[in-house]
């Protein structure tokens, strides 16, 4: 592994990118947007497969109902758009079209997390991993990358069901080579310190690896831990690395209720009690700003992390 902080790429981007090759592999790969494919980054697809990307237009509930649609005959539907429409304004429809009936709907959200940046507290979602993981038969997965993006696009068309698909509007580092393998339900642990284990995904994997590094010259040894799956958690892995560090630390661009944090808590809580420290956006709604500055604001960067110490 090795990290290229000088070479970054949204997540967004890597997605678009990814649908791209995929459509051309598999022709029962339909996508589907709602008025924002050139921030989506579909325009590639909707490019090249004129006959297979549908622009429902500004009507989120009726995409995933032609998405659901579109899975009842044997295709492989990916519905597009920000976040906080994907998750929140067409939650119903996800709900009861979709992880009821447990049809094969990749729900790709764009545009997560207060990283939007810009467009404010409005279009900044913060709760749709606590939406989406309470969900029957929902998958909830976040990325930290361009590589382990293109990998998670492929590979969400091999689960029979419901898919929610967590990118990124931010840049982020190369963290990953395109040697290097994930599963779905596995998460990637990256250091062997024992002085603390920090828990992360989505854009906070890279602040974890800064604050590693960052720690490693103060003689602070942690390992981190990139949870891409939060649903299925890998369960095994949180509790062993409980056990062999002394401090648990989880990091995440959402809501401290019900993320990423939650999540873990509820695996410790079960298997092995123990504190964790939560950083991420502590029960409010974002602000307009730049996503850097935005980060500093609501303390989830690796400073904060260091912080801790």
């Amino acid at each position: 592994m090795n990290i290229d902080f000088n070479n970054k790429k949204a997540t967004r981007q890597s997605y678009g990118e990814a649908l791209l090759d995929f459509g051309k592999e598999n022709k029962d790969v339909v996508v589907l947007d709602a008025d924002l494919a050139t921030a989506t980054k579909t325009n590639m697809f909707a490019k090249e497969f004129k006959d297979r990307f549908f622009d429902i237009g500004i009507a989120e509930a009726n995409m995933i109902g032609t998405a659901a649609g579109f899975a009842t005959c044997g295709k492989i539907p990916y519905a597009s758009t920000f976040a906080v429409f994907a998750a929140g304004r067409a939650y119903d429809q996800i709900r009861n079209s979709v992880c009821y009936p447990n049809l094969n709907v990749k729900i790709c959200a764009t545009h997560a997390g207060i990283t939007v940046g810009e467009d404010g507290a409005t279009h900044q979602m913060l709760e749709d991993i606590s939406m989406m993981r309470t969900l029957p038969n929902m998958t909830v997965i976040s990325t930290s990358d361009d590589i382990q993006t293109k990998w998670a696009v492929k590979e969400i068309s091999k689960i029979k069901g419901p898919v929610y698909l967590r990118l990124a509007r931010m840049k982020t580092a190369q963290i990953y080579d395109e040697n290097d393998r994930f599963e779905i339900g596995k998460a990637i642990q990256i250091g062997e310190g024992t002085d603390a284990t920090v828990f992360a995904t989505g854009i906070t994997v890279e602040q974890a690896l800064i604050a590693k590094e960052k720690l490693k010259e103060k003689g602070i040894d942690i390992r981190v831990l990139d949870i891409h799956t939060i649903k299925p958690i890998d369960k095994e892995m949180i509790v062993k690395c409980a056990k062999e560090t002394k401090k648990l630390i989880s990091i995440e661009d959402h809501s401290i209720i019900g993320g990423l944090g939650t999540a873990i808590s509820e695996v410790l809580t079960e298997y092995y009690p123990t504190k964790l420290e939560r950083l991420g956006i502590n029960d409010t709604f974002g602000k307009s700003g730049k996503a850097e500055e935005l980060m500093k604001y609501f303390h989830i960067t690796a400073e904060d992390i260091i912080k801790k110490f």
